[in-house]
């Protein structure tokens, strides 16, 4: 017998599709998301420090544990029912809070400087720790991902999480917004032209998010060559080099996909600055 299905019901994908998000999804147990927590900070107390700058951003690509987490099947279920059974993965980032710090994310749309020629695009926006909304917990402006792409200003403000600080040059109706607090263990979905954002967080505990950016493979970069990794089904386009995945935690294979992988997506997504690497 096959193994069953765990993808999204009917009025999910109704859901996602009409507002741009959905959540919660279940993924994991808390005792499973609490373990892929403590990989990620035994890494952390062995380097002196939270995880930082590149090694922050395509991190299944550096480690065995969040290449798992990128595996997931719940996870990869889910995203089929929206994109299809043909699915890359383009990026993944830590968004990760300290307690009691400035930290935040500003109003924006995933797509801004991704360079992608579409917009099937979903995030996966995985909790290995409770997210409640004191914590600094996404809002989602339902349905903005139907106004197509908006603009955006940089800021590179010093506690904004994002690449560039962007955010978005249009007022937002904050009352509108959803908050999506979760619980370590599940996940949201959310369409790469839905604007969100999130506040600090103020309790004592971390916020510890892992974003997933899937695609399905007939999307193409535009900006520059680029690399992706290939987690469900086949790829007959070719639009992207696959990117292995990690046999070992760090070891030289890792370490080395992973720096031909960020200067492909630091050339897309930094384009028009002199910026070499991603600054946090």
């Amino acid at each position: 017998m096959g193994k069953a299905h765990t993808g999204l019901t009917e009025a999910e994908v109704e859901q996602y599709r009409r507002d741009g998000y959905v959540f919660p999804v279940p993924v994991m147990s808390r005792e499973e998301a609490a373990a892929y927590r403590a990989r990620l900070e035994a890494f952390e107390a062995a380097s002196g420090g939270p995880i930082a700058g590149n090694m922050r951003h395509k991190s299944h690509l550096l480690f065995t544990w969040a290449n798992e987490i990128a595996h997931h099947p719940r996870i990869l279920d889910a995203v089929e029912s929206i994109l299809g059974p043909d699915i890359l993965l383009w990026g993944s980032s830590f968004f990760i809070k300290e307690p009691h710090t400035t930290a935040y994310v500003s109003w924006h749309q995933d797509a801004t400087y991704w360079g992608l020629d579409g917009s099937d695009v979903v995030t996966a926006w995985v909790a290995l720790a409770d997210a409640p909304v004191e914590s600094g917990a996404m809002t989602f402006w339902p349905r903005s991902h139907q106004q197509l792409q908006l603009p955006h200003k940089d800021t590179f403000a010093e506690d904004n999480l994002l690449s560039r600080g962007q955010e978005i040059a249009v007022e937002v109706p904050e009352t509108e917004g959803v908050a999506v607090p979760l619980r370590a263990g599940e996940m949201s979905l959310h369409h790469v032209l839905l604007v969100h954002g999130s506040k600090a967080n103020t309790t004592s505990d971390r916020r510890i998010g892992f974003a997933l950016r899937y695609i399905p493979t007939r999307l193409a970069q535009t900006k520059a060559e680029d690399r992706a990794m290939l987690v469900r089904g086949t790829d007959t386009y070719g639009h992207f080099a696959l990117e292995p995945q990690p046999v070992a935690d760090l070891d030289e294979a890792a370490l080395a996909a992973h720096a031909e992988s960020m200067g492909a997506q630091v050339a897309a997504l930094y384009q028009g600055t002199d910026r070499k690497e991603f600054r946090a």
